[in-house]
Parts: structure tokens; C-alpha cells; sequence
């Protein structure tokens, strides 16, 4: 670099670290502006000889993570110092954990050493999916050591994410689907809304970035129409709470691209028909008594609902019953100008500030009187999961995730107490949110007075009452009644006691029966039985045998396999990560059955198969994915499995490309829905007999009250012809959808 490239690069590093003082939520004393001081001249220290793949130099990105910290999300001066040093140990031979402490103390470098960890654990190659979710397992038990950890990584996460486009593109999709699969989720439960959406949204621009930059045309195209309409609907309601002399701001809101794609998915529908893509924000001020603010948000929502109808089942009321993340609002969809569907949220300055901030602001209008807080009970509850050496890794994490994002229902105990629930819970799931030792001695559990089913759905509003037994105890079957994390971990936890006394007598009458197929019971043929009879774990394996339902046929069917030398080959393969040559699977006496597909760098004739959960036919965007017993399986990048497997097996993931499709012919489903008239049947098999390259396979039409759907099967060459099969089906009259599945 030129000595003016040099000076110019320290004029913008000066001014970034000035914008960061000037951006802080919270007020900045002079004993904090020492400690930034201090941890910015660290930073900068350490890093001095890094640059970024981008060229510039690395200290920009603790600075702008820093900035996050202190901006979008709120923290204090001791969190943007970590946030500063959170790549220093890392990076920097200068510099250790005891240095940092030494230099800023306990808390600093137990943060610092926190982030340090997490970043050691991602930096990890090849891993499988049982140690990524126990890495990921890991990464959570830094909550114990400080939440913090966790939030100044998710901004560290959000700023590589907007910094992206410099990497390789195979980095860009592992990177953006590990972050839809772990980061969105935990931004989305700490209460950091904002962050959470940006890193959807961006997670989608590298996954599956046609469909993120058609939607986000789409947007650009109708924001001056959208404008103007939610201005028109602000002016009818503005006059009404003027006359009421409150002080209010009204902001328009606009869809995230992912949740927009999330709905035309789950309808559907294409993106002009997404329900309440208009949303309006009322943000209203008020002194800080509880029953005045709740008392106007009220009032509002009655200001709103006297010039538009609201549609009653989208009442959400996060004011009298807040979610577990803290989140405060009155959400309702009223029926606006031209028929068009609009949300508005009703929120108070202190409300809106947790929304955007979360934990920060949380705690900044925290009581001194609040019994517990939110933030806190969930991570004690968390701790539980985290800390069951019990409970496999990978269960953990499709739990946790799904614990993450459900919707929450309130129910009450037989005293009055309100308890909340992941939506979808059931009445042993509340046992076990009651006590542990309740959840043990469940018998039965009444509803409103009735008795029900453990597997009973619980709804909002319910009362429920356990009864208990002291000679209860849990069975096999309560994992089909149990939804939450905490109920199904105890409940494995009990289980497994039981299925270890019964997997000890397994594992001696396995032995003596291998010893007469002249099989040794060792690690290699313990694991080999594993993936064979499609189990988890050995002591699977074990309790299985011990309660008979792996007899001898089924033994004798697994040694006779382990003569099959292309399973052989394709476990070594896995473990060697490296692709399969057409030639080593001629060598190996195995017919390749397609020839339209080609992997990797090489562009290697390879023999896979098409997978089940998203059908891909030739012209999709596709890649390939080697799996431990079906060798190598084809999925689409938008299949709904894509962003698990991309993330979690990145390893395995080998990129396809379609050459030739004239050989091979693929099925494809099509589902017909519209308005029934005479001949319609006729006009459809007309179109379809009508066109070369395509052969219906069967056909099947349901008439209800005027309306019909229609599901055909239709075997073509390639995704072009399905394509242009799909727009003339659309152009019949009457026909309102036409969708592949």
C-alpha cells in the first residue's frame, strides 16, 4: 500500500471507532469510554498485520461487530469492549486470556474466552452431524458463563453474513445455512427480532439466491404503490387519535423477503397473492404505570377497529399474556382500503424498544419488584437439556429448535397460576413444566374439570389439574404424548435406566448367537449392526436383542451381508471423503443406472439416486449428497431438507450439474384447483395428449360444491417441457391453480 492509501485506511478506522462512541444505547461514562479506548488500541494491535478476504484491514469487522453490540442491540461498555476483542486470543500470538484479564478484568476475559471457544469449535472440518449439534450443545453452555457470549457472537454472525460476497460460493451456502439453521433461531428466542430477520433474509441470498433477488425485485417494484397505500390508511386513523391527544408515531413495515417466501410456500400462492404484505407500526408514548399503558393500547386498538373490520381470529395479545422472549404488543388485521388485508401492531415506546433491543432494553425497564425474567428462567431451563449427559445430541438440536421458534399458549394450574407452553403441548408436557418428580408419577390429568388423555392438545385458557400415583412410572409410549424438550428428555433419561438393565442381558445372548454365525462381538461388528438394523446407539442394538424383536433370521440376514463388498467401498469412501469413480464402481460389479447427471470438479459419471422428499427432474437446481447406506442421493438446493443437510454435512455435499436428459424419463406430480364447469376434464387431457415429450400416467378429479382439485401424473424428459406444460394448464378457463409438487 502507498503511504496515501495507508493514511487514508487509518482516517476511515478513526472515524468507525468515533461513529461507535456516538451510536451507543446506552450513556456512555468516562470510565467506559477508557475501556473501549483501551480494548479499540488492543484490537487494533492485534490484528495490525490481518486482512480480510475482502482486502481490508481485519480491524473493521471487530469495530462493526462492536457497533452491533452497542447499537442494534444495546449492550453495555464491557460488552462492546468484548465485542472489540473477541477474535484478539484467537488471532494475535501476542495475546492470551490471562492478559485480557489482567487488562480488563474477570468479566471481559470470560466473555472473550467464551467467544473464543465458540469460534475454535466452528472452525472444525468434516465434521459429522452428531459432533456439530454436540459442538453446537457446547456453544450453548457458554449461557452459563455469560448470556453475552451468545449475543456478541449472533452480531459477530450477522456481520460476516453482511460481509459475504468476497467468499467462495461452496463457503457462502455452509455458512448461510448453518446460520439459518442455528443463528436465526436463537436471535429469534433472545428477542433480537430485528437481527433475526436481516440474517433470514441474507441466509436466503446465498441459498437460494434466484428466489431472493425475484422476490426482492418484485418488492422494489411495488414499494411507491405499497407507500402511498399505507399512507392513505394512516390518514384515516391519524385524525381519531389526534382528537384523543395521544403522541404517537405511525411507520410502515415491510415484510421480510423470507417470511414473504415462507408464505407463498405454506399457502401456496404466488407472491401478488401473499396474505397482509401491508403492515403499519403504531408506537405510542406514555408515563411508565402499567395499567395506563396496557389502558391505550386498548384504546388505539378501538380507534383502529372503528374505521376498519378486523378479522377476528388474528387478534394476538402480547400485552396481557407477553411471549417467553419478553416480546410486549397488540397485533390485529383489519380489512383496509380495496379490500386489501392490512396488520397493524400496537406497541409503547417501552415495548417497541424490547422488540428491537431485547435483552438490553429488557433490562433496562426491568422492576426491582419483577418476580423472575424471562430471559433468565429460559436459560435455567435450558441449563437442564444442556447438562443431561442422557440426551443424544442431535435429538437435542431438532428439539431446541423447534422449542426456538414455537408459538406459545397460556394455561392455568388448579391455583390460578398462569404457565406458559410451546404451542402443540400436552397435558404431560405440562406435568413435567410443573416438577420433574409430577411428571414421573403422572396417572391422569383433568382439563377443565374432565378427564383426558395424557396426549390431550392443551389450548389457551385451560385449566389443568395432574393426578399422580406413587407406583406410576413412565413408559415407551409417553414419547408419543410428550412434545417439549424437558418432558421427552426426562422421560428418555427414565427409560434409558430401564433399557440399559435389559440391554446388559442383550448384549450376552448376542454374543453366543454371534459365535454360531462364526461372527466376533467387537466395536467394528457392533457398529457395522447398527447401521445395518438402522439404530442409534449400541445399547439400541443390545435392547433389542434382550426383548427379541432381533432374532436369529434377522442376524443371519446381517452376516450374509457382510460379504456385499460395495458396501465395504462405500464406507471407506465416507471415511475417506473423497467421490466415487464411475470406474471403481465398474470394478466393483455395480451397473450405473443414469447417465443425465455429472459431480464435482471432475464432472464425474456417478451412479445416485433422485431423492424422495423433493423430486428433482432434469433442469433443476440440484446437488449431491453422500449418504452412509443408499450411496449417493440428489436433492434440490430449495428441498425442504437442503439447508440441514448443507449445513450439518457439508462434508458429504457434492455438486451436481445436468448434461443429458434425453435418455432417462422422470415422473412429476401436478395439482389442478379451480372452478368446476362441463367438458373441463376433456380440455385438460386434451392439452396434455396434445404435447410431445409427455405421457399421463394417471389422472384423478374431486368435485365439491362447484369447486374442483385435480392430482395428475405426468412422466417428461426434462424440467423445460413440465414448464411449458404447467402455463398452458393455466391458461384454461375456470383453472385457478397449477402447482408441481
Amino acid at each position: 500500500m502507498t503511504e496515501e492509501e495507508i493514511e487514508k485506511e487509518n482516517a476511515a478506522i478513526a472515524k468507525a471507532y468515533k461513529q461507535l462512541l456516538k451510536v451507543s444505547y446506552t450513556t456512555l461514562t468516562d470510565d467506559d469510554k477508557k475501556l473501549i479506548r483501551s480494548a479499540f488500541e488492543v484490537a487494533l494491535d492485534g490484528h495490525k498485520n490481518q486482512r480480510r478476504k475482502s482486502g481490508e484491514a481485519y480491524i473493521f469487522h471487530p469495530l462493526a461487530v462492536a457497533k452491533i453490540v452497542a447499537q442494534e442491540i444495546g449492550l453495555d461498555a464491557t460488552s462492546i469492549a468484548s465485542a472489540l476483542l473477541h477474535d484478539v486470543v484467537e488471532d494475535s500470538p501476542d495475546y492470551d486470556i490471562e492478559d485480557i484479564e489482567n487488562r480488563f478484568g474477570k468479566t471481559v476475559a470470560t466473555i472473550v474466552d467464551g467467544l473464543t471457544k465458540i469460534s475454535s469449535l466452528s472452525k472444525e472440518k468434516d465434521m459429522d452431524v452428531s459432533l456439530q449439534a454436540e459442538n453446537f450443545r457446547k456453544m450453548l453452555l457458554t449461557l452459563n458463563d455469560d448470556v453475552r457470549v451468545i449475543i456478541i457472537k449472533i452480531a459477530d454472525r450477522l456481520h460476516n453474513m453482511q460481509t459475504m460476497d468476497s467468499m467462495s460460493p461452496d463457503k457462502q451456502i455452509k455458512i448461510a445455512s448453518e446460520t439459518l439453521y442455528i443463528y436465526a433461531p436463537l436471535a429469534h428466542r433472545i428477542g433480537l427480532y430485528n437481527i433475526k430477520t436481516e440474517l433470514e433474509d441474507l441466509g436466503l441470498k446465498y441459498t437460494e439466491p434466484d428466489v431472493y433477488n425475484d422476490i426482492l425485485s418484485k418488492i422494489k417494484e411495488s414499494k411507491e404503490e405499497q407507500d402511498i397505500y399505507i399512507t392513505q390508511f394512516s390518514e384515516v386513523i391519524k385524525n381519531s387519535l389526534d382528537k384523543e391527544n395521544l403522541s404517537y408515531t405511525i411507520k410502515g413495515r415491510p415484510k421480510s423477503i423470507f417470511s414473504i417466501r415462507r408464505k407463498m410456500l405454506n399457502q401456496g400462492v404466488p407472491f401478488d397473492e401473499v396474505y397482509d404484505k401491508f403492515a403499519i407500526r403504531i408506537i405510542y408514548k406514555c408515563d411508565s404505570d402499567p395499567k395506563t399503558e396496557k389502558f391505550l393500547a386498548w384504546k388505539i386498538y378501538s380507534i383502529v377497529t372503528d374505521h376498519f373490520r378486523p378479522n377476528p381470529i388474528r387478534l394476538r395479545d402480547w400485552i396481557s399474556s407477553p411471549k417467553g422472549t419478553g416480546y410486549e404488543a397488540l397485533h390485529i388485521t383489519v380489512m383496509g382500503p380495496k379490500g386489501r388485508w392490512v396488520e397493524v401492531q400496537i406497541r409503547s415506546e417501552r415495548m417497541n424498544e424490547i422488540a428491537e433491543k431485547g435483552y438490553a432494553a429488557h433490562y433496562k425497564y426491568k422492576q426491582g419488584n419483577e418476580k423472575e425474567d424471562n430471559l433468565e428462567n429460559w436459560i435455567n431451563r435450558l441449563q437442564e437439556a444442556l447438562e443431561n449427559p442422557d440426551m443424544n445430541a442431535v435429538d437435542f438440536v431438532e428439539q431446541f429448535k423447534l422449542n426456538l421458534y414455537s408459538k406459545e399458549i397460556f394455561v392455568f394450574t388448579p391455583n390460578g397460576e398462569l404457565k406458559s407452553l410451546p404451542k402443540g403441548a400436552t397435558a404431560l408436557d405440562f406435568a413435567f413444566n410443573i416438577h420433574t418428580e409430577v411428571g414421573m408419577k403422572t396417572r391422569g390429568a383433568k382439563v377443565n374439570g374432565k378427564l383426558v388423555t395424557l396426549s390431550y392438545e392443551l389450548k389457551s385458557g385451560d385449566q389443568v389439574d395432574i393426578l399422580t400415583a406413587e407406583n406410576a412410572k413412565p413408559n415407551a409410549n409417553w414419547l408419543d404424548y410428550a412434545t417439549t424438550a424437558r418432558a421427552r428428555s426426562k422421560i428418555k433419561s427414565a427409560l434409558k435406566e430401564d433399557k440399559k438393565r435389559v440391554g446388559e442381558d442383550g448384549k450376552e445372548i448376542l454374543r453366543r448367537k454371534l459365535k454360531q454365525l462364526k461372527i466376533t462381538l467387537d466395536e467394528e461388528s457392533v457398529n457395522e449392526m447398527v447401521r445395518y438394523f438402522k439404530l442409534k446407539t449400541s445399547l439400541d442394538l443390545f435392547y433389542r436383542v434382550g426383548v427379541g424383536t432381533i432374532d436369529n433370521n434377522m442376524l443371519k440376514s446381517y452376516a450374509s451381508s457382510r460379504s456385499n463388498a460395495f458396501m465395504s467401498y462405500i464406507k471407506s469412501k465416507i471415511s475417506r471423503k473423497t467421490p466415487i469413480k464411475k470406474e471403481e464402481l465398474e470394478k466393483d460389479e455395480v451397473t450405473v443406472k443414469y447417465d443425465s447427471l455429472v459431480f464435482g470438479k471432475e464432472e464425474e459419471k456417478l451412479e445416485y439416486k433422485l431423492s424422495n422428499c423433493c423430486n428433482p427432474i432434469p433442469g433443476d437446481d440440484v446437488f449431491g449428497f453422500l449418504t452412509v447406506n443408499e450411496g449417493l442421493k440428489v436433492h434440490k438446493y430449495n428441498c425442504p431438507n437442503a439447508v440441514s443437510l448443507q449445513s450439518n454435512y457439508s462434508y458429504r455435499i457434492m455438486p451436481a450439474k445436468w448434461i443429458d436428459s434425453t435418455q432417462q424419463e422422470f415422473l412429476a406430480k401436478i395439482v389442478i384447483t379451480g372452478i368446476d364447469h362441463i367438458g373441463l376434464v376433456n380440455e385438460i387431457t386434451t392439452i396434455i395428449s396434445e404435447n410431445m415429450h409427455v405421457n399421463m400416467k394417471s389422472i384423478s378429479f374431486e368435485s365439491n360444491d362447484g369447486l374442483f382439485s385435480g392430482k395428475i401424473n405426468v412422466v417428461v424428459k426434462n424440467n423445460t417441457i413440465i414448464k411449458k406444460l404447467l402455463e398452458k394448464l393455466k391458461k384454461i378457463n375456470g383453472i385457478d391453480k397449477v402447482t408441481r409438487v
